[in-house]
C-alpha cells in the first residue's frame, strides 16, 4: 500500500438528531476546503442491500459490517470518508474505529423529544424511513427503533460531542470540522 491513508469521521446520534443534515453541512464545508470526502449513508446502503428492510439485529449487523469494510477499504486508499449512521451498538462504531487509521466520532447530542419532535416534522428524509417515533410510540410491537424499542449507547469518550438541540447544522458541522483540522495536525 502506498500514499497516505484516509481518515474517517462517523456521525452518530439517535433517529431525528440531525446527522443527515449536518453530515451534509460538513460535506459542503470540507468541499469548499479542498477535502475530497465519500459520505457512506446507513439509510442509502440499507435502501440497497435490503429493500424491504426490517431492522432486526441480524440486518443491522450486515449493514454495519458492510459499512466498516467500506470505510477501512476506501481510507486503505487515501480516500477521505463521512458516515451518517445512528449506529445504535458501540460495537459497531468500534468496529470501524478499529479498521481505519484516524477516525473521529462525533456525538450528535440531542434529547429525545426533540428528535420525536424532528422526526414528525422534517421534510427531507435523505432515504431515511418516516414517522418511526409515531409508529414505536402508538404501536408498542414496533421494537426497532433505537431510543424506544432498542438500545441507543451513547459514545463513552467521543472525539468530539455537539449540542445538536441548540446548533444550526451549519454550526455543528463547523465543530466537527475543527476536530477534523486538529486530528491533521
Amino acid at each position: 500500500m502506498t500514499g497516505a491513508l484516509g481518515w474517517c469521521v462517523w456521525i452518530t446520534g439517535l433517529p431525528g438528531s440531525g446527522k443527515s443534515v449536518v453530515s451534509r453541512a460538513l460535506l459542503d464545508i470540507l468541499n469548499k476546503n479542498g477535502f475530497s470526502v465519500q459520505l457512506l449513508s446507513s439509510d442509502e446502503l440499507r435502501n440497497f442491500l435490503t429493500p424491504k428492510p426490517t431492522y432486526s439485529l441480524e440486518e443491522r449487523d450486515t449493514i454495519y459490517a458492510t459499512m466498516a469494510y467500506m470505510a477501512k477499504l476506501l481510507t486503505q486508499n487515501g480516500v477521505n470518508v463521512l458516515i451518517d449512521a445512528t449506529g445504535n451498538l458501540k460495537r459497531y462504531r468500534d468496529a470501524v474505529r478499529s479498521q481505519t487509521f484516524s477516525f473521529i466520532e462525533a456525538y450528535l447530542e440531542c434529547p429525545l423529544d426533540v428528535c420525536i419532535y424532528r422526526e414528525t416534522e422534517r421534510k427531507e428524509t435523505y432515504n431515511a424511513p418516516t414517522q418511526i417515533y409515531q409508529k414505536a410510540l402508538q404501536n408498542r410491537t414496533l421494537t426497532t427503533v433505537p431510543g424506544v424499542g432498542q438500545p441507543y449507547e451513547t459514545p463513552l469518550n467521543p472525539e468530539v460531542t455537539v449540542k445538536n438541540f441548540v446548533l444550526t447544522p451549519q454550526e455543528a458541522a463547523q465543530q466537527i470540522y475543527t476536530a477534523i483540522e486538529n486530528l491533521k495536525k
